[in-house]
């Protein structure tokens, strides 16, 4: 093969495809090789029902997710009571059904989507 047919492509998050911003954070997507990737950025105070809610018309986020956390510790309520903890360092799978999630504590949160982020906040 020639250089000319290897094609490596290079993106960042410091340049993203899209920007999507709610009050108190924001979820940026980049497109590569057929896949969209999510940062999620979240204040302390943060909170999936009243910040992202709204602005598509549910009480709960029903988007499937598989992400990595780089930062900061966030929780995920489902309507069974359960209330799983996210912590930096840690990869997590949420199934797609009706959960809520928020920021714990006074650090911000930071997560890195791989399924979902195309429909995130949409």
């Amino acid at each position: 093969m020639s250089s000319e047919q290897i094609a490596v492509i290079l993106k960042s998050f410091e340049a993203p495809d899209e920007v999507r911003v709610m009050k108190k954070g924001k979820f940026e997507l980049v497109h590569i090789a057929g896949m969209t990737i999510g940062r999620a950025t979240y204040e302390p105070g943060w909170k999936w029902s009243e910040h992202v809610g709204p602005s598509v018309g549910a009480t709960r986020c029903n988007v499937e997710h598989v992400g990595l956390v780089l930062s900061g510790t966030a929780a995920v309520a489902f309507d069974d009571g359960r209330v799983v903890e996210l912590q930096a360092g840690e990869l997590f799978y949420v199934p797609p059904v009706p959960h809520d999630s928020w920021v714990i504590g006074d650090q911000p949160y930071v997560s890195l989507h791989f399924l979902g982020a195309e429909r995130y906040a949409k």
